[in-house]
């Protein structure tokens, strides 16, 4: 394998950008390339085995407290104790919720670039793939070419026709959209131009105006067509659209016997790793959804489930192998993140969206808007508004057999294959031969 192109991959330390990434990378290990990880330390150990190098990196100084056993932990912490901030408004959340984000994501592109830099080096990859919103200068200014990944909701790319990204507003709400970019300009203007000087010092080149992370010689974003926003925010042909990139779980699920076997419908409950954080929500919507008689529930219970309280006729469990329990779910209960909103129409799921934080506003109000699930309050509505839209869902035939013929559309093109061959393209010197219609 040592005449193997090289593949360097940087996702952010959350699960869903490196769950996109590992997908992406075992299908370019399957055609015969030699994959590597730039992985944040708390991975340490989960991608060797998976067949991929290993390189480590910090994003801040070590701290003595902190639980290396746990990918991501930060930001289960900082979900944990920022939880308050997200029953505001998303305008309101733009100087306690996403700015220290950004403040975070900054500090760690700052401390971690020398050590990236180090890592190119020593891989010498062919090609280096980014799957984080923020940017790190030394992959831009190694010369080697440069892919960016968006597996968040595509308003990360912005447009004026489109709502602006974290607002969650709605697609015929202009003048909303002006008074959230005032403000979001306002909270992060000198933030940004601050990271941008830097960012051109360390021979990363210039920043597009109030974005945090350079776009590429190919640029990948994951969306399916049916929520996309082609029409309103045509992209260049650098873009390329993944309809969905769903990676393959070795361990199927372990459910009690009888519990798939169709008298009642499979509801899938999941808040995502940082979401489940949240105990109190957790507790509230379990307790909800324990009580619906006419439904099965499996319910990934994340980082705290020691904390929570699970009847025993529900199946719940710290972490469940999504995407083989998603075939057998009827339904789904989710935060929104962009790799569940994109696994459940892969798999032909309706969903109601529960947004937290980040991109799942607008994932929530895409999802609710093109008519395949609905969105609610996340901490303001009643229990019987929830059980209320499942029911919904269950009973809607017409928008069951829309999210199944999607599914049967996305599983017959994959988008992991898809990316490995636009990847191939670009390391062979070429732009990628395709465009966003």
């Amino acid at each position: 394998m040592a005449d193997a192109p090289t593949a360097l991959f940087v996702p952010e330390s959350a699960y869903g950008p490196t769950n996109n990434c590992i997908g992406i990378g075992h299908r370019l290990s399957e055609i015969g390339w030699r994959v590597a990880f730039a992985a944040e330390r708390s991975w340490a150990g989960r991608l060797e085995p998976l067949g991929f190098v290993e390189e480590l990196v910090d994003l801040a100084a070590p701290d003595p407290r902190a639980n290396s056993e746990s990918a991501g932990q930060f930001w289960k912490d900082y979900i944990n104790a920022v939880a308050p901030e997200f029953a505001k408004p998303t305008v309101e959340q733009l100087a306690t919720v996403i700015r220290p984000i950004w403040e975070e994501l900054i500090a760690g592109s700052r401390y971690a670039d020398a050590r990236l830099a180090e890592v190119v080096d020593a891989v010498a990859p062919d090609v280096i793939v980014q799957d984080n919103v923020v940017g790190f200068p030394a992959l831009v200014a190694s010369g080697v070419p440069f892919v960016r990944v968006v597996s968040c909701n595509p308003l990360e790319v912005p447009g004026p026709g489109v709502a602006p990204a974290f607002s969650g507003l709605d697609e015929d709400d202009p003048e909303g959209w002006a008074r959230f970019r005032t403000a979001y300009l306002e909270t992060h203007g000198a933030l940004w131009a601050d990271f941008a000087e830097w960012f051109a010092e360390r021979g990363g080149g210039v920043l597009p105006e109030i974005e945090f992370c350079p776009t590429g010689a190919l640029n990948l974003y994951v969306y399916p067509e049916e929520l996309d926003y082609v029409d309103a925010r045509p992209l260049d042909g650098s873009w390329h659209r993944l309809e969905s990139s769903v990676r393959a779980t070795d361990t199927a699920p372990e459910l009690p016997e009888g519990f798939a076997a169709g008298e009642r419908p499979i509801v899938y409950f999941s808040l995502g790793s940082l979401g489940s954080a949240d105990v109190e929500l957790m507790q509230r919507l379990i307790d909800t959804l324990a009580g619906h008689e006419e439904i099965e529930l499996v319910v990934s219970l994340g980082p705290q489930h020691e904390l929570l309280r699970v009847p025993a006729h529900v199946h719940g469990s710290e972490f469940l192998p999504q995407t083989s329990i998603l075939p057998q779910a009827d339904a789904v209960l989710t935060h929104g993140g962009n790799n569940t909103v994109t696994e459940c129409l892969h798999f032909g799921c309706p969903m109601v969206v529960l947004p937290l934080f980040w991109d799942q506003y607008d994932n929530a109000q895409r999802v609710q808007e093109t008519g395949f699930g609905v969105r609610l309050d996340t901490y303001g509505h009643e229990p019987e508004q929830l059980i209320g839209a499942l029911d919904g869902l269950l009973g809607d035939e017409p928008r069951r057999a829309r999210v199944a013929a999607i599914a049967r559309r996305l599983s017959g093109d994959p988008g992991t294959t898809q990316a490995a061959q636009a990847i191939e393209t670009v390391a062979a010197g070429q732009l990628a031969p395709v465009t966003v219609d």
